[in-house]
């Protein structure tokens, strides 16, 4: 099953010491006003983290039992269709930020915007299609200075702190006023 945000509570609970929660209600495409790169953060390091277990995944020998090559077959398969759900989704939240929350303006301030969304999408599909750890760390970066500058639109000033995740890496957080 994919991961979802209620699947990371410890990790809430982390953030929320460090950061106290606003109340938000919910994205939607009206639009509300409530943005936040968090969702895609937690997808690219679970792209890295799929990325990892396929690398560390024993291939079966030769001679294996069949139910040892099922076994091996199941696991890379469920690997792979996480990762790529993931992948999609780091896309997904990306592409409401770039096509709903950016405007015009920010544009204009931040002309890296279309740059840096438009790499980062194109990296998510090479991320996607393969199992390279270096192109999920990659994307994991990507994604980080998206979130930097989506706050930076926001007047905020941001930090990283530890995912405390499998994969390692960083979140980027704002930093309360």
């Amino acid at each position: 099953m994919p991961a979802t945000r209620a699947s990371f509570g410890w990790l809430d609970r982390l953030v929320d010491a460090v950061h106290p929660p606003r109340t938000v209600y919910a994205h939607c495409d009206i639009p509300c006003g409530i943005y936040d790169p968090y969702e895609a953060q937690i997808s690219a390091l679970t792209v890295l983290r799929m990325d990892q277990l396929i690398g560390e995944l024993p291939m079966p020998a030769m001679d294996a039992k069949p139910e040892d090559r099922a076994a091996y077959a199941s696991k890379l398969s469920r690997y792979t269709a996480v990762k790529e759900s993931h992948a999609e989704r780091v896309k997904s939240e990306v592409r409401v930020i770039w096509g709903d929350y950016f405007t015009a303006d920010h544009a204009k301030q931040y002309p890296q915007i279309h740059d840096v969304t438009w790499k980062l999408l194109k990296q998510a599909s090479k991320a996607r299609q393969g199992t390279s750890v270096a192109d999920a760390q990659e994307l994991v970066k990507q994604v980080q200075e998206f979130s930097e500058l989506f706050w930076q639109t926001k007047g905020a000033k941001t930090r990283r702190i530890p995912s405390l995740q499998k994969s390692g890496g960083e979140l980027v957080v704002q930093v309360p006023p």
